[in-house]
């Protein structure tokens, strides 16, 4: 068939679900027909573990689209069929940059494009994370105003859905001056009671200090709130300082001290998403999440020209999605969402 992917035309596997088929054909349904919302509903943050309706504590595996207004057009019902019903992604963050031609530019179209793919996710039966993806500037006290209408309008418009977590600031940063976690809570403690008014039980995931890499710098100084996470974000190609063990450390201190830790951003690559993939690190990373349970989103589900975007220039918006179309980046992922099952009740 004209979609499917000649590598892969068909992935059967066994989990708590039972014996689960994955089509990679976008235009049909897993088998189980038990998507991830219908099966976990929805979650709550339980130490530091995330938890669904049974109690059981879980680990969510997804991707990010890219910037909206730099690849909005990657977004089609084809396209995200085959991310639910051909990759397995249990999650899909919505990344709505602030600036760089982003939501202040356009705040009404941007919302509603938010609103349409967190719709789109509702009924897919997948998690939907809204993502406030601001970046430049590095704090995000200086989109307060933005932040507050913009996350006012999604938490009233979509908290009876119970699949959507808010990430309501992406990668806090020193770009104009040192941003602590001190900077940042002070943030978050206007934005976390604006969406605990209208959504009073949906998880809200908080960035940390030096590009959301620093949940340890939590400790002591959490958000006084139910159902709040931290990020932790990493490309595993990264040479920079601090290395990929000492960063790994970061999240297992954070954890140690009962800092819950949603890996919201993640590449196989440098730090810009780009250059040579780093499989190894990059498994490393994934083996050491799923034994903490930690729930992870890879970067990004996209055509960028950059190696860390699943599909090569071009295939947007009308595919074919194949495996001819998809980078190593992307042919990796899959392997990563769709093995091993998930595992829904251990």
């Amino acid at each position: 068939m004209k979609y499917k992917i000649a590598s892969l035309l068909l992935i059967a596997f066994f989990s708590c679900k039972g014996a689960r088929n994955i089509s990679l054909d976008p235009q049909v349904p897993s088998q189980s027909g038990a998507k991830p919302f219908a099966v976990n509903g929805r979650l709550k943050v339980v130490g530091t573990s995330i938890v669904n309706k049974s109690g059981h504590a879980i680990q969510l595996r997804g991707m990010s689209t890219h910037g909206l207004q730099y690849r909005g057009n990657c977004y089609s019902d084809e396209s995200l069929d085959l991310l639910v019903n051909g990759w397995g992604a249990d999650i899909l963050r919505i990344s709505m940059y602030i600036q760089e031609g982003g939501y202040e530019t356009k705040p009404e179209y941007f919302t509603a494009f938010v609103d349409e793919l967190v719709e789109k996710c509702f009924q897919r039966g997948i998690y939907a994370l809204i993502d406030w993806h601001m970046l430049h500037p590095g704090d995000p006290n200086e989109n307060t105003v933005m932040a507050k209408t913009f996350f006012e309008h999604v938490s009233k418009k979509h908290a009876n859905k119970g699949n959507v977590l808010y990430e309501i600031c992406n990668e806090p940063n020193n770009d104009k001056r040192i941003v602590s976690w001190s900077i940042i809570k002070n943030y978050a403690d206007q934005l976390v009671p604006l969406i605990r008014k209208n959504d009073p039980e949906s998880i809200i995931i908080v960035g940390t200090p030096e590009f959301a890499s620093r949940p340890d710098q939590v400790i002591g100084n959490t958000i006084a709130a139910k159902n709040i996470m931290y990020t932790m974000h990493f490309y595993a190609a990264d040479k920079n300082k601090p290395n990929q063990d000492t960063r790994m450390e970061f999240v297992q201190t954070a954890l140690n001290n009962g800092i819950p830790v949603f890996v919201t951003e993640f590449g196989t690559q440098d730090g810009w998403g780009d250059g040579d993939n780093d499989f190894v690190a990059s498994e490393k990373w994934l083996k050491f999440l799923a034994e903490k349970k930690v729930s992870w989103v890879n970067w990004n589900f996209s055509d960028s020209p950059r190696s860390g975007a699943s599909w090569k220039e071009g295939t947007c918006p009308n595919g074919p999605w194949t495996d001819a179309n998809l980078k190593e980046s992307g042919k990796w992922i899959i392997t990563q969402l769709s093995s091993p099952a998930d595992s829904w009740g251990k």
